[in-house]
């Protein structure tokens, strides 16, 4: 957890920490930072990349309303699924896994259920690195930067179940009905 932690928050606190100071010497600025749909739904077993993200989300929207006064401008880029070597070898590599000391249930769903499933969603939602790479400079070029950019508009309408219902209980409960309830019926959906 310290890891992710250590490159996915407090790596992006420093590179922020090094160039602001000069920025709001300028008066003028625009400060990219890589999130993730992730950032702003938490996922079932991504729970330890997901809080990262959210941190991520927090410090920036925090910094984003106070850099405004100083004409610097903060952009969240948020992509959902990309289709990488990495992850499908990173797929591979946990599907023969053991993890000894967890629970048989957990593994068993680990394993039958959220696997496939996320191959499913990465095959039917993931986005190239190239379209992800394009969003981003769009985000750059941009003359007033949104705070937000989710680079795959097929992922919107999941991560907006979470803006639906101010109790959250919307996308979790609809979250667990897709994943262990409606396998069958959630992949059919995402073709």
């Amino acid at each position: 957890m310290k890891r992710v932690f250590e490159t996915n928050f407090f790596g992006a606190v420093r590179m922020i920490k090094a160039v602001l100071p000069d920025m709001k010497r300028r008066q003028s600025g625009h400060i990219v930072v890589i999130s993730s749909v992730m950032g702003l739904q938490g996922i079932v077993f991504n729970d330890v990349y997901a809080a990262s993200k959210f941190a991520v989300e927090g410090f920036c929207e925090s910094l984003a309303v106070q850099l405004l006064q100083f004409n610097v401008f903060v952009s969240m880029v948020e992509p959902g699924p990309v289709n990488t070597d990495f992850e499908m070898k990173l797929m591979e590599e946990v599907s023969r896994s053991e993890f000894p000391g967890t629970d048989p249930a957990t593994v068993r769903y680990f394993k039958d259920v959220y696997l496939p499933a996320s191959h499913e969603i990465f095959t039917t939602l993931g986005q190239s690195p190239a379209a992800v790479a394009e969003a981003i400079v769009n985000v750059i070029a941009a003359r007033r930067p949104a705070f937000r950019t989710q680079t795959n508009r097929l992922y919107t309408p999941l991560v907006a179940l979470k803006y639906a219902d101010p109790s959250g209980d919307l996308s979790v409960r609809t979250y667990y009905r897709l994943l262990f309830n409606y396998g069958t019926l959630f992949h059919l959906s995402m073709g």
